[in-house]
């Protein structure tokens, strides 16, 4: 039974709050962040500060609320799936702590949150693509649940979904970026490689469960040996992606590069962990090491950006 009616506003966020993982919007923020600095700075043109920091909150609180409404849309579409899998039936709509008709109505409220400060960049800086993209974005980037029932290529889409967010972050600052710096859609290649991959190595926790269910994914289909080989192909590809950042963006340069090198590195590593230890420190493999790799890659891309 539910215990969300009795509860606060404030507890019920917070239980939102810690399912979803809020935390975990580092992922995909640092390159989103990168992407509005390169938007914002090309070539040598001088950065608008004063405008620029509004768009940047805006950016924030947008990414924020869209995150937490896929996330809600994962929960809301997989809660019976969630709780036959022993892993997840402890997530908070499966196991009670959070009502499915609660969990829809902050799903709704962000929603308008999300399309309101989209809008804002229309209102504020008469650029109205965030608003005209922003059911469309809110759609795809909740449909991945959807994905897993019928193909294994719902890695790929996972990766698209956070692939968008460097991409949108430059729409929002200029319309044109994407068409004049083609730096921006490799970046956006190197997020969806790199996601894919290590969603496919969190998936290795449930092949069984996922086989008993009919779901589809790598490691169901390909087994651990074969899932682990596609993800080290998908992060080969993301490497390769990101070089290809460095050599087409003449603003990169020294800090990028050695982020470069160092994710490059602590890709290995990861493979090597998992490789040693199984799924046994997934939460190393998948959370901490990709928070730094995000984190990393955004400052010293923003470092160069700002440097050039």
């Amino acid at each position: 039974m539910s215990t969300d009616a009795s509860s606060s506003p404030l507890a019920v966020a917070r239980v939102i709050a810690s399912d979803i993982k809020l935390a975990h919007s580092v992922f995909a923020m640092p390159f989103a962040i990168l992407a509005a600095f390169m938007a914002a700075r090309p070539g040598e043109a001088t950065i608008d500060w004063r405008k620029f920091v509004g768009q940047l909150a805006l950016i924030v609180a947008a990414m924020v609320l869209a995150r937490t409404v896929a996330m809600l849309a994962n929960r809301l579409l997989d809660r019976r799936i969630d709780q036959a899998n022993p892993r997840t039936a402890q997530r908070a709509i499966p196991s009670g702590r959070l009502s499915a008709g609660t969990a829809l109505a902050v799903l709704a409220a962000c929603t308008g949150g999300f399309v309101l400060v989209c809008a804002g960049f229309g209102v504020l800086y008469a650029n109205w693509w965030p608003a005209i993209l922003a059911l469309p974005v809110l759609g795809w980037i909740s449909a991945y649940p959807l994905l897993k029932r019928f193909t294994w290529l719902s890695h790929l889409y996972l990766g698209s979904s956070l692939a968008i967010s460097p991409l949108a972050a430059a729409i929002a600052i200029e319309p044109l970026a994407l068409t004049t710096q083609p730096a921006l859609w490799l970046l956006a290649g190197m997020v969806l490689c790199w996601v894919a991959g290590f969603d496919i190595i969190y998936a290795l926790q449930d092949v069984e469960v996922d086989r008993q269910q009919g779901l589809s994914s790598i490691p169901a289909k390909l087994g651990s040996r074969g899932a682990m080989w596609a993800s080290r192909f998908l992060h080969v590809v993301a490497v390769a992606c990101l070089v290809g950042v460095l050599l087409s963006d003449a603003r990169l340069r020294y800090a990028f590069g050695a982020g470069v090198a160092l994710v490059t590195i602590l890709l290995i590593y990861e493979h090597l962990t998992v490789a040693r230890w199984g799924t046994s420190k997934i939460a190393m493999a998948f959370f901490t090491l990709n928070g730094v790799i995000s984190c990393v890659l955004g400052a010293m891309g923003i470092v160069d950006v700002l440097t050039a």
